[in-house]
């Protein structure tokens, strides 16, 4: 299937690490032109190079939580798109889990910055430079979004389930334009946030087993699907929210179906 991706400028927030390497690696498989951020130049820097084997890309150091920071990166990709900017993904998020004590006041702001306002400003951002020929956004949520977490992710549910009503607000506020916005739920991912220590083997394993395919997904099998909601394949897709989790607490026990097989 053609994606008719081929020369389209793509945006892709947090792209230095995990699911955003991940994404920005397939679109400059597919010949689009890329444009990736992230708050650490030496991070990005390694991704750069890594990715400039596939095609044309650049990097832009920003905090991606700020309005002057997505007006920069909009600003630096739409050079490279005569203009225009064909596709967004707001990718940019993090978590800070607490148990037994509150949340500062300082660790909400910076969850609701990385995870909530870089998509708003982010999406700000692109449409200035969509209006006139349309385009794409696509925001990355999360299985919090709509399944509690009893492992004080609060802060961060609450935010990926705004990102969910941020995409349907703004899809209907800006399809007249001609630009379509969804959302990808992610379940557990194999990412660089993952790996830091949050989730040990044993607090992964009775979680997986409420997951239908009984693992965690590569940051590849996340990222293809936002490739295809950004793509011309997904042109009659708009305000959705696309659950890819492995089926994860869609049953009670999906655990049985590997029990029996034992």
């Amino acid at each position: 299937m053609d994606l008719g991706l081929k020369n389209k400028n793509v945006v892709v927030t947090g792209g230095s690490k995990g699911i955003g390497y991940a994404a920005a690696k397939i679109f400059l498989q597919e010949g689009a032109k890329v444009t990736i951020c992230a708050r650490h130049k030496e991070e990005l820097g390694r991704a750069v190079l890594g990715l400039g084997k596939l095609g044309k890309i650049q990097g832009c150091v920003l905090d991606g939580s700020t309005e002057t920071g997505m007006e920069k990166l909009a600003q630096v990709a739409s050079k490279q798109g005569n203009g225009t900017i064909d596709i967004w993904v707001n990718n940019i998020g993090t978590n800070k889990q607490r148990q037994g004590e509150y949340y500062t006041e300082a660790e909400v702001d910076y969850l609701i910055g990385a995870n909530y306002k870089s998509a708003l400003f982010g999406t700000q951002a692109a449409v200035k430079y969509m209006k006139e020929k349309g385009g794409s956004i696509v925001n990355i949520a999360s299985l919090a979004a709509r399944c509690a977490t009893a492992i004080r992710s609060n802060i961060y549910a609450s935010m990926k389930a705004a990102i969910i009503a941020l995409t349907t607000t703004t899809a209907s506020e800006y399809a007249p334009y001609g630009i379509r916005i969804n959302a990808v739920m992610p379940g557990y991912t194999r990412t660089p946030l993952m790996d830091s220590g949050m989730f040990t083997p044993e607090v992964l394993e009775p979680i997986l087993r409420n997951n239908i395919l009984g693992r965690m997904a590569e940051p590849e099998e996340i990222a293809k699907p936002i490739v295809f909601l950004a793509s011309e394949a997904a042109s009659y897709i708009t305000a959705s929210a696309v659950d890819v989790t492995g089926g994860h607490m869609k049953v009670i026990n999906a655990y049985e179906a590997y029990e029996r097989m034992k």
